[in-house]
């Protein structure tokens, strides 16, 4: 994006809360929000949006007070639905499928699930967090893998073939096709090819152009 991030931060531990503050605000985003626990985040964004100051994404947490066990996740889906072109990035501790599940389904822009650890490549989550707000997807390459390992995706991906599907899994990670092709070490030419393929078999038609990246990726996951 060519101005910076507005963010709304939900994070009930107060030092990882400033931390992401502190990296976000020296990558040159603003955080207008923190808070502590998901009644208060759906609130914050509520009163913002009822402002005209709605931000562009909300890092949420998964886990938050009081039971510290869906309150996170169930206070972005709530918000992904209240407010339209609002990003949602989730980060959890481990892959939790149906928290991941819930949160992809009915998406059609701006979502991503990622785990804390990646929160320690400062560059990727930073790019990861304009994405989200932008409309793409970020999504940790475990979520990928575990997701995609459901048998009920078979039917999605049947035809499909196996370098395309890998493409479009490194595509629900946010790569660029440049970076798709470095990583299969192929032309980019090859990886256009295979891109368009998928959104062939995926019925996805050029009308759809500004986000057929998107709604491929979220085709292959929550389908």
């Amino acid at each position: 994006m060519e101005r910076g991030v507005r963010i709304v931060i939900a994070e009930d531990s107060v030092l990882l809360r400033e931390g992401l503050t502190r990296l976000l605000t020296d990558s040159g985003h603003e955080v207008v929000a923190g808070v502590g626990d998901g009644e208060a985040l759906v609130k914050t964004v509520g009163e913002l949006a009822d402002e005209g100051q709605l931000p562009d994404v909300v890092v949420a947490d998964v886990r938050m007070p009081p039971t510290h066990t869906d309150e996170g996740v169930r206070a972005a889906v709530q918000l992904r639905q209240r407010h339209e072109g609002l990003g949602v990035l989730v980060l959890s501790q481990y892959v939790e499928e149906q928290y991941a599940t819930e949160l992809l389904a009915g998406a059609s822009r701006g979502v991503g699930y990622l785990l804390k650890d990646r929160v320690a490549e400062v560059r990727e989550f930073v790019d990861a967090v304009a994405r989200v707000a932008a409309g793409g997807t970020a999504l940790d390459p475990e979520v990928v893998a575990q997701l995609l390992g459901r048998s009920r995706k078979q039917d999605v991906l049947a035809g499909l073939t196996p370098r395309e599907r890998e493409v479009l899994g490194l595509m629900a990670e946010g790569r660029t096709n440049a970076a798709i092709a470095q990583q299969l070490v192929v032309s980019h030419g090859a990886v256009e090819k295979h891109v368009s393929n998928i959104f062939l078999k995926l019925g996805l038609s050029q009308s759809d152009a500004d986000h057929r990246r998107v709604l491929a990726v979220l085709t292959y996951l929550g389908s």
